[in-house]
């Protein structure tokens, strides 16, 4: 049976400074959250204080409407996976699994069909009479993850567990934890920095900043729909441009901003007024050079990066701006050359002066 996660009003401080700011969040039971966010943002603390690995300095914390605050972190139903593998060097991949449970006082009887099960799970049956010093990256991250199942928990956390495996062990550990999720059904809480890998797993993305929520949402919410410049620029890869603009004339049903030394009418009233400095921003993938609804502005392009499968222009606008165009397939742009780009209105975002979506 899944498991509830509710904070209320959760802070911490540490002495006389605070590092969570009276957090408020609901995790529904069997979800996959991923805490996201830049480092020092909170995201481990938060997680660690859920395990109970770090005390509360106010509001609470509910596991199925039930207390925890106080609970030892033993008896959470709480199974914890860390950035570093911590395996006993001198003990077989099964041993591993297995001493958990042996030092709660489990019978060998009941032991092995768990640990048969984990195996089977992440599919690391015929690993388990190795030592880890004989395993890859990611077979040592799947042993760290069997030391979790054993456990049988009510919620699983993850804390930044793919940090030390390359590129294309990350692409396929991602993978594979989405489906432990959906084979399993508990509720995860995983914690990362990389907003790909929050992109591609979570059920409901929460973005931290300073020990403060900036937004809750599915994936796609966030990246269509940011509340601020900051989730804006965090959601998204590669990341979203930002030009500096300015409000000429607010109408019932379009708006006219200068951005990029052009005029550009956009057909929807902005909560802003006529003089008002603000902040155009705007996908390298939503920018196009082959015509589109709105032009934007002819730029100089200045790097081209031939991806095979997407050609990214790293490009100079008129008034010295920077600006990211994402294409599609193999393009033929030579650097150096100025070619003019287009947007579709409905994909851009304005932002104010304190980084408010408007």
């Amino acid at each position: 049976m899944a498991t509830s996660v509710v904070l209320q009003k959760v802070e911490k401080r540490y002495g006389a400074m605070d590092v969570i700011h009276g957090i408020d969040l609901t995790i529904d039971p069997g979800e996959f959250v991923v805490f996201v966010g830049p480092s020092g943002c909170g995201k481990s603390t938060l997680l660690r204080m859920i395990a109970g690995l770090e005390e509360i300095s106010g509001g609470a914390l509910l596991l199925d409407s039930e207390r925890m605050n106080e609970v030892a972190p033993a008896k959470r139903g709480i199974a914890m996976v860390f950035q570093s593998y911590a395996l006993y060097p001198h003990m077989s991949v099964y041993k591993n699994l297995a001493f958990g449970l042996e030092t709660a006082g489990y019978k060998k009887a009941d032991i092995q069909p768990k640990v048969k099960r984990a195996a089977e799970i992440l599919q690391i049956e015929k690993l388990l009479e190795r030592k880890p010093k004989a395993l890859s990256g990611g077979q040592r991250q799947r042993v760290a993850i069997g030391r979790a199942i054993v456990r049988e928990p009510r919620i699983f956390l993850f804390d930044e567990p793919l940090s030390n495996l390359d590129a294309e062990l990350r692409v396929q550990m991602r993978v594979e934890i989405s489906r432990l999720h959906r084979q399993l059904g508990n509720t995860m809480i995983y914690v990362t920095h990389d907003q790909v890998e929050a992109m591609t797993m979570a059920d409901k993305i929460v973005v931290l900043n300073s020990g403060r929520i900036e937004q809750v949402g599915a994936p796609l919410d966030l990246y269509n729909n940011p509340a601020n410049r900051f989730v804006a620029g965090f959601i998204g890869s590669p990341k979203m441009n930002f030009l500096k603009a300015r409000i000429e004339q607010v109408g019932e049903a379009e708006t006219s901003i200068h951005v990029c030394g052009n005029f550009v009418h956009l057909p929807r009233r902005l909560n802003g007024e006529a003089g008002q400095e603000v902040t155009f921003g705007i996908r390298p993938e939503h920018l196009s050079l082959a015509g589109g609804a709105i032009a934007l502005s002819t730029v100089n392009v200045d790097l081209v990066e031939n991806l095979g499968g997407a050609t990214m222009l790293y490009t100079t606008t008129p008034d010295s701006q920077l600006l990211t165009v994402a294409l599609d397939g193999q393009q033929k742009v030579e650097r150096g050359t100025n070619v003019k780009t287009f947007f579709d209105p409905v994909r851009c975002h304005v932002f104010d002066a304190a980084g408010k979506t408007i």
